[in-house]
């Protein structure tokens, strides 16, 4: 089995289990083997002179650059990323983030970044961006007036997340894109939230699309690895840059992932159906305030999301409607389906107490109500519900 041209014409479930598996990578098996190897071997030493000047996946020359299986999930991931050339792996999420960073900015720059991101991505903008001499400056995403601006003084970058980390505003990605185009700016995105299945960012006008595979590619918990896509001039940076920073993946690592990403569709279905269903119960609860899920018809964003989005997943919010700033540690302890701790994408449901106001500088997240974020996963929605009802009925 190999990858051809009819393959752009296939649907993203049949991508997913196609991906990556050229007949030069897998053998006569299914999966890609694990290659586990530091050392390349070369017939003879013009072999090795001309695996030296082919810096592509597919090429043997030395362990850093992969073999078939990190190749194959690259090829994978980038077959569902419509608009992409290339796929740059990385280590853990954070370090995707980092990657796409360096490898457009440089010292004198500014970057603008979303106040909703996620807040490694602003640990890193006041951190080692500030220390290499970038600038950043936050800004409100859903105001387009404000973001132009914005523009006013040169802008090298802009970092986007739709929807936000934590309180989950939308955005309006093509006009906030077709702003920072209009003035010579990159357009970077943090996608994890959908997935390539769920919003098709390259195609609504960002330049490099960013993602945790940890999260719904892994989708098992027990993976740490990122992803970096784009067109070939910014795919190309992408990798000069990962391979200068000698960033890489283990084989093993990449056979999780590659596991992960055969299923991702289903589980993503699964999840954001019991997500939207627990979700509209949350909402008529009389223990809580308001439910954060662009996926619902009564969210501020959701005729974006509609508009520009082709599905979602099982992360949202909900802010309670209560005084007690201890209430929501409260109710995360009362739950006995859902665990506590970070992450999310995984099979297992996961409640978060959440603070947004501490990770924002110019958005009002929850104002100080203490609220929940909720990751939801493949168990059954109506235990999920009758969890939640437990743990809220002091409140109400």
């Amino acid at each position: 089995m190999s990858a051809g041209k009819d393959d752009d014409k296939l649907s993203p479930a049949t991508r997913l289990v196609r991906g990556g598996r050229r007949k030069e990578w897998t053998g006569p098996v299914v999966n890609p083997p694990v290659w586990r190897a530091s050392t390349h071997l070369y017939d003879c030493d013009a072999d090795r002179h001309a695996a030296g000047g082919n810096n592509a996946d597919g090429q043997f020359f030395y362990g850093r650059r992969g073999a078939p299986t990190q190749w194959a999930l690259a090829e994978a991931l980038t077959q569902i990323e419509r608009g992409a050339h290339g796929t740059q792996l990385y280590p853990s999420g954070v370090a995707a983030i980092a990657g796409c960073m360096l490898a457009v900015l440089k010292p004198g720059d500014r970057l603008l970044m979303a106040d909703n991101a996620y807040d490694p991505s602003r640990s890193m903008a006041t951190g080692l961006l500030k220390r290499m001499g970038v600038t950043t400056q936050f800004f409100d995403p859903r105001d387009l007036a404000a973001f132009e601006a914005l523009f006013a003084e040169p802008v090298k970058a802009v970092w986007l997340e739709a929807p936000g980390s934590l309180t989950f505003e939308m955005c309006d990605v093509p006009a906030l894109t077709a702003i920072a185009r209009a003035h010579g700016a990159v357009s970077m995105i943090d996608n994890t939230w959908a997935s390539p299945l769920g919003f098709a960012a390259l195609e609504h006008g960002c330049d490099i699309v960013m993602m945790s595979l940890s999260k719904h590619v892994g989708g098992h918990s027990d993976l740490m690895m990122g992803s970096a896509s784009a067109g070939k001039r910014w795919y190309t940076a992408l990798r000069r840059t990962a391979q200068e920073l000698g960033q890489v993946v283990s084989p093993d690592d990449a056979a999780l992932a590659a596991r992960g990403l055969r299923t991702m569709g289903v589980r993503l279905e699964a999840q954001t159906r019991s997500a939207l269903r627990i979700a509209e119960w949350l909402e008529a609860h009389p223990a809580v305030a308001r439910v954060m899920c662009p996926m619902l018809p009564s969210d501020p964003g959701h005729a974006l999301w509609k508009r520009d989005f082709t599905g979602g997943c099982g992360l949202f919010a909900f802010q309670l409607a209560s005084d007690d700033p201890q209430a929501s540690a409260r109710v995360a302890d009362a739950l006995a389906l859902f665990g506590i701790g970070y992450s999310w994408g995984g099979f297992e449901s996961l409640a978060l107490p959440i603070r947004p106001e501490d990770y924002r500088s110019c958005m009002n997240g929850t104002g100080g109500a203490p609220a929940l974020r909720l990751a939801i996963g493949l168990e059954d929605a109506d235990d999920l519900i009758a969890d939640l009802a437990q743990a809220l009925e002091p409140l109400s």
